[in-house]
């Protein structure tokens, strides 16, 4: 580590002991590392965060997010639990509420039409050989019939694209856990279409190679996609707000989860039971964060947050709350 204040080896067990225990820490490291810098600007001598130390810690940065203030915050919370655990005397700051107007677009099938349509109508130049733009008809039909993410699409090889099985293997995850995640028959279809077109251009399809590249077989930035998104919502006359204001590729996740407990509950199957099945299938650790994709949605389906209400508001308390109260995800 480049900081050698007196936290420094504390922090490097601290980032090792999370990573053994499959968390991801780039991030927790670089904050944590930012942290000790802290200490040693304000020339802190003694182990144990003061409350003075966390205060000034906690303060807001200029033109920093709410999100982004809550999330330093909860990782000096963790370094500090962790400092707990192994004997040292340290405060614990209280997490701030973050209150967010943000609502997701979910897509209706018409505009899902549109996009696959205006998608397959995407050409390629012979000029343009590192263009992303032969990739869409199939990446987006894979993020919106799978509801993965978009980092989770981009880190997929031809080996983890199992037609046999008719799963995808996502590794590495956002919360450092491999996942499976089922493809429906048409899907399957349109990733085989893509392996043969990848063949045509001569592109390798070993089963180490990346399932998503560009024409000239590279792999290629999320921006890249995002880029290419905008156009193809345009072209599809779905309006964009500007940016950070979506339509977003990320709402292709947002459509998927909604629709799924939509269809669960029309299905007649009990939301009880149907809430951990997504939450698993999404890659969350908690049941608030699976629920918060369908509340933010109250205008559309009423009467399955109805249903939702009835079934958790005793078991799970949060989740019982206001609809105007929930953050965003």
């Amino acid at each position: 580590m480049p900081n050698h204040g007196i936290y420094a080896s504390l922090i490097e067990e601290y980032v090792r002991h999370k990573r053994s225990l499959g968390y991801k820490m780039e991030d927790v490291e670089e904050r944590l590392r930012r942290f000790d810098q802290l200490t040693i600007d304000r020339g802190e001598t003694e182990i144990g965060i003061s409350k003075e130390l966390a205060d000034e810690w906690c303060k807001p940065l200029p033109m920093e997010s709410g999100n982004n203030r809550y999330g330093r915050i909860s990782i000096l919370r963790g370094f500090s639990s962790y400092l707990q655990v192994i004997g040292y005397e340290s405060y614990m700051p209280c997490l701030p509420k973050v209150r967010s107007s943000f609502v997701p677009h979910i897509f209706t099938r018409q505009e899902m039409a549109a996009i696959f349509r205006e998608c397959d109508k995407l050409t390629l130049a012979r000029h343009y050989m590192n263009s992303v733009r032969c990739t869409m008809p199939c990446l987006i039909r894979m993020l919106y019939g799978t509801g993965i993410r978009i980092g989770e699409a981009m880190k997929l090889t031809h080996r983890d694209v199992d037609f046999t099985q008719g799963v995808l293997v996502l590794r590495e995850c956002k919360n450092g856990q491999d996942r499976l995640v089922p493809m429906s028959l048409s899907l399957r279809e349109i990733c085989k279409d893509w392996v043969a077109y990848k063949e045509r251009l001569s592109l390798s399809v070993d089963a180490g190679s990346p399932f998503f590249t560009s024409a000239n077989g590279q792999r290629f930035s999320e921006s890249s996609i995002y880029e290419i998104f905008r156009i193809v919502l345009q072209r599809a006359g779905i309006g964009h707000g500007g940016r950070s204001k979506g339509p977003r590729l990320h709402d292709l996740r947002h459509t998927f989860c909604v629709n799924a407990l939509v269809k669960l509950s029309e299905s007649g199957m009990d939301l009880y039971c149907s809430m951990p099945i997504l939450m698993t299938y999404m890659g969350h650790q908690s049941l608030e964060a699976t629920n918060r994709y369908v509340r933010l949605t109250k205008e559309m389906f009423p009467h399955l947050l109805l249903k939702m209400d009835e079934a958790y508001k005793y078991v799970f308390p949060e989740i019982g709350k206001g609809l105007a109260e929930e953050d965003s995800p």
